[in-house]
């Protein structure tokens, strides 16, 4: 599989335009393409623009409606819960960490769950909107099941990331993790690539470990038994428990809070009825905030200036690779593999828009 870095500011508007030649307004789709191009700027191929064939698809079969609105159903002055049937994830999700923000600043805290939706990109997004306004954001969401319960051999819950951004000096502390070993979107990328997956990152329909990457992600989408391992693997001595217990938890802060629908009864890939939630906390309340942030962008300094093994070079705080990704990537252009690019050239030329005008 071979990679072109396609120039950012050309992608970012022929996939705007592609949105909104699919009926989106033109501020969901920048707010749509900024999540998609953000998270291939921070270096996570898995959830930027290689899942566009995913959401197009959606949209063709009507499980994505441009025209879908999320209505709330329940609030407090620090809580919202809204359903958000045939929406688009990432333009839900933002106006729901927006409403967070809004709530901390004014109450201290904020958190806004949806219920319905659909897939939302990278977690790690919406908490640095929280970050931008010098609040600590956090963000989980669920998906369909694709992670094995530590000791079964039947995926029942998501990979069920958790995300959380904190400010700090010089980098803010960025933690973006599914609560799985990998993604599923890992899994479409090792399957585009032909590359067998890593050893213990996923089971097969009987729970022993597999290499195919097409034959797990074909086990979870036809409910055939096996996917993904939880953190720490197979078993508790590696810690699989633990991740197991993480998975528990962003269930019970989406899908259980929102009265949507848990992970075992998800449909395919999360099509129509994920939930999550946003989280914007005022970290004023507990003290004044310029030393709070001090003594945190300490901590991670001392964390990052700690003796090397023999061996490490360096020693990162959560969310510097990513910064560091950021700026290289601007500068070379994104990387985008030869099979996303056909996919973008013959979704442009059903929609009109061709992609050789915007990446030349």
């Amino acid at each position: 599989m071979a990679y072109i870095n396609v120039p950012c500011e050309g992608l970012k508007a022929f996939l705007e335009q592609l949105f909104e030649k699919c009926g989106f307004s033109d501020a969901e789709s920048r707010d749509i393409v900024d999540v998609l191009i953000t998270a291939d700027l921070f270096g996570i191929e898995s959830h930027g623009v290689s899942r566009l064939i995913r959401y197009y698809r959606a949209l063709k079969e009507g499980i994505i409606d441009p025209s879908a609105r999320a209505h709330l159903i329940s609030s407090t002055a620090i809580s919202r819960v809204y359903d958000a049937p045939l929406t688009m994830g990432q333009v839900v999700a933002k106006n729901a960490m927006r409403e967070a923000i809004d709530m901390a600043k004014q109450f201290g805290v904020g958190c806004v769950c949806v219920r319905n939706s659909n897939h939302y990109g990278i977690a790690g997004y919406y908490t640095l909107m929280a970050e931008k306004e010098d609040l600590l954001g956090i963000s989980m969401t669920n998906t369909e099941a694709i992670a094995i319960p530590t000791g079964g051999r039947k995926a029942m819950l998501g990979t069920s990331p958790i995300a959380l951004c904190m400010p700090a000096e010089p980098t803010p502390f960025w933690y973006d993790a599914a609560t799985t070993v990998v993604t599923r979107g890992k899994l479409e990328v090792y399957n585009k690539r032909s590359h067998p997956l890593v050893d213990g990152w996923a089971a097969d329909e009987a729970g022993k470990p597999c290499a195919d990457a097409a034959r797990v992600i074909d086990n979870i989408i036809g409910k055939k038994g096996g996917g993904i391992f939880p953190l720490g693997g197979a078993v508790e001595n590696t810690g699989s428990h633990k991740g197991y217990g993480l998975g528990v938890i962003v269930e019970l802060f989406t899908a259980i809070f929102a009265s949507g629908t848990t992970a075992p009864h998800v449909r395919n890939s999360g099509a129509g009825d994920t939930s999550f939630s946003m989280w914007a906390i005022d970290y004023g309340m507990f003290g004044d905030k310029k030393d709070i942030k001090d003594r945190f962008s300490n901590l991670l300094r001392e964390l990052r200036e700690s003796p090397l093994a023999e061996g490490s070079e360096r020693i990162y705080t959560h969310g510097e690779k990513e910064f560091i990704s950021r700026e290289k990537i601007l500068s070379a252009g994104v990387p985008v593999n030869d099979v996303t690019l056909a996919e973008m050239r013959d979704i442009g030329l059903e929609k009109g828009v061709a992609l050789d005008d915007y990446i030349c």
